[in-house]
């Protein structure tokens, strides 16, 4: 040792040590925690609905990046006042019910939940102007059976199309629907809407300029969300919603869940297994298929095609169903 350190001049020559409290396995318990529900989020924050009033959140840290998404059920402490400028704390989010997600594209192995807890998916989509895209009904459907949501195809704009052409191909899926229209004889008239949607929660999904905003303002009257036109050359529609809201009907006996319009829909996370499921009479058939079956086409040994065959499975349910499977596998433009 030199003269300037000794042996026991510990002082000198350890390494400072941070100034920070011991850490604890001790987490708190959030017993004054309540119970509030997501109603959008906009850049980080969140409103949430509260006992009948607005609640700005944010996500507390020890949620790390567990995601808090529109329709979610969580607890909050902190300021739950709602009053301007007070922010609460989201410590957890309740288990979900469902989930209805989606990836970027069909390459895209990562999932992106868009809503949660709503049992059923509404499927809207205009007869004309612009002109129906069955591949995004398709594709829209194979998310909601993959969710173990109910679908329900809304079809609008009526009065500018016969609604048969496109139902005619849905029939054999045994798909709910229901016809709307802005102009003619029972314009406006949603009653048979209001009641598909009575005592459910329910997400609202379609392309740009269907006609979804201008549904959303008339079930609902105070929720005043924007509406937009369809460009006449591209045939598209303006995004008006830019984010997923949950409004209560006025009733109080039901949810609507208002979506952006969008324009893919990827389908990577839908495995063909959980797919069949959503069709039990189908599933049935497919015991006996060899390991690994896709139900597809050209898959050889195929359950439904022998039950075709042998007249005991309708070929026109039989088909859609495997239309749908193409769908997954498909392309993501819609």
């Amino acid at each position: 040792m030199t003269g300037r350190y000794s042996e026991h001049d510990h002082e000198h020559y350890e390494r400072p040590r941070r100034r920070t409290r011991p850490r604890t396995k001790d987490r708190p318990t959030y017993d004054d925690a309540v119970d509030a529900r997501v109603v959008t989020v906009d850049r980080g924050r969140f409103t949430l609905l509260l006992e009948g009033r607005r609640v700005m959140a944010m996500k507390s840290r020890p949620l790390g990046r567990k995601g808090v998404v529109v329709g979610d059920h969580v607890r909050v402490v902190g300021d739950t006042s709602g009053a301007e400028g007070s922010l609460a704390r989201i410590v957890e989010v309740v288990e979900r019910t469902t989930t209805l997600r989606r990836t970027a594209d069909d390459d895209d192995p990562v999932e992106r939940v868009i809503v949660s807890n709503a049992d059923q998916l509404v499927v809207v989509t205009a007869l004309a102007d612009p002109e129906p895209r069955p591949r995004l009904i398709d594709r829209a459907l194979v998310a909601a059976y993959d969710a173990g949501m109910a679908p329900l195809l809304c079809l609008t704009k009526a009065d500018l199309a016969d609604p048969e052409t496109l139902l005619s191909t849905y029939r054999s899926l045994g798909v709910p629907w229901v016809v709307t229209q802005l102009k003619g004889e029972g314009a406006g008239d949603l009653t048979e809407l209001r009641e598909r949607l009575r005592g459910r929660t329910s997400v609202l999904v379609g392309h740009s300029g269907v006609g979804k905003s201008t549904l959303v303002n008339a079930l609902v009257p105070d929720a005043k969300r924007e509406v937009g036109i369809v460009n006449a050359v591209t045939g598209r529609g303006r995004h008006t919603s830019t984010s997923a809201y949950l409004l209560e009907l006025p009733d109080g006996d039901g949810w609507i869940i208002d979506t952006p319009g969008i324009r893919s829909f990827g389908l990577a996370h839908v495995q063909p297994e959980n797919l069949i499921e959503a069709f039990p009479d189908l599933e049935e058939m497919t015991e006996d298929c060899p390991r690994g079956c896709t139900h597809g086409t050209d898959e050889p040994e195929c359950g439904l095609d022998e039950a075709v065959a042998a007249g005991e499975a309708d070929p026109d349910r039989v088909e859609s169903f495997r239309r749908l499977l193409s769908a997954r596998e498909g392309a993501s433009d819609w």
